[in-house]
């Protein structure tokens, strides 16, 4: 590569494309996944909170399952490169990359091993895509609690490109109530009646009740989990040997309205929703790998070129190998 930038080579877009592939084909194809995600989808984050050891004493000190979800994420992204598999998959699939640990956490049919391998869903699965996997759930919530406002904002960021406006000075922040005598839906309401925070919260409160039905680390719950005595504690023992200090509350609501008045009850007509705007989910995709890729932010003025690299992909569907290739040969990449 640096022979032929020294040969001027690298302006040819043939060449570049030739030595994309190659680099795309190759072993630090992994390199690129693994920070890229980190930088995407906040993977770096993944060891930021450890799950709380009273009210997640099934995960505490589990580390084969917060690696084996970050390695999903990554060994699910090289699929859809190596397969050039439409962005749609950003939230949706038929698939998902797991091995025996995740199997479990997820309640599919086992598999046994620690390395990933591509595994085929159950019809009307709730997994596939990366809104339901385990690391994204991790790196959205606190180790203690979910909150529809991060997870909400999360996806607006880095799932639609449309990020929240920042909350106004001196407004409190809303805590979940591990005791389990309110919802944060409940919490939320309240929240709202104020017209300055209602602005916002009515864009990114919805998508975070869709993942509601997920813990902090991805697994699926009906019901919260409150802080208890050792008399009316569950009667288990956490990973580890850890004595379970939690019991199940109230339960837990996904159904939520989307600013533009369409409904959803769960997380499945949820993910349907943003499947309207295949588009959008390529476009906000171009703008990380750019953003990634020159260090530099996407502003306005770049619009026009983001809009004629959608516009050569849509014979794939936006397929995710052809939207870098797409990239790399761009002004917005090679003259950034």
């Amino acid at each position: 590569l640096r022979n032929a930038a020294d040969q001027g080579l690298l302006k040819q877009p043939d060449v570049l494309l030739d030595h994309a592939e190659r680099l795309l084909d190759s072993p630090e194809c992994d390199l690129f996944v693994a920070s890229f995600l980190d930088h995407w989808l906040d993977l770096r984050k993944s060891n930021a909170a450890a799950p709380d050891p009273l009210l997640y004493a099934d995960y505490y000190l589990d580390d084969l399952l917060n690696e084996s979800g970050v390695e999903e994420s990554r060994a699910y992204f090289k699929e859809l490169i190596e397969q050039d598999l439409p962005a749609k998959y950003i939230v949706d699939s038929d698939f998902v990359m797991i091995n025996e640990k995740l199997s479990e956490h997820y309640g599919l049919p086992p598999v046994e091993g620690v390395q990933m391998r591509k595994v085929k869903l159950p019809d009307d699965c709730v997994r596939g895509g990366f809104l339901t996997q385990s690391s994204v759930l991790k790196v959205t919530a606190n180790g203690i609690s979910t909150s529809p406002i991060i997870r909400g904002a999360w996806i607006m960021d880095r799932i639609l490109g449309q990020p929240p406006l920042p909350p106004p000075p001196a407004v409190p922040a809303v805590e979940p109530d591990i005791r389990g005598a309110t919802t944060i839906r409940e919490q939320l309401e309240k929240h709202r009646n104020t017209e300055t925070c209602a602005v916002c919260h009515n864009d990114i409160d919805p998508p975070g009740f869709a993942l509601e039905c997920f813990d902090v680390m991805g697994g699926w719950r009906d019901r919260y989990r409150a802080t208890a005595t050792p008399e009316t504690a569950e009667q288990t023992i956490g990973h580890g040997g850890q004595r379970v200090l939690h019991k199940f509350a109230l339960p837990v609501e996904t159904h939520g309205q989307l600013s533009d008045g369409r409904s959803f009850a769960d997380i499945r007509e949820f993910k349907n929703l943003l499947l309207d705007d295949q588009r959008q989910l390529a476009r906000n995709l171009v703008q990380q790998l750019s953003i990634y890729a020159t260090g530099a932010p996407v502003r306005m003025s770049d619009d026009e070129e983001i809009e004629a690299i959608l516009d050569r992909s849509t014979h794939s569907n936006f397929g995710i190998r052809t939207l870098i290739r797409e990239l790399i040969v761009s002004d917005l990449f090679r003259k950034k």
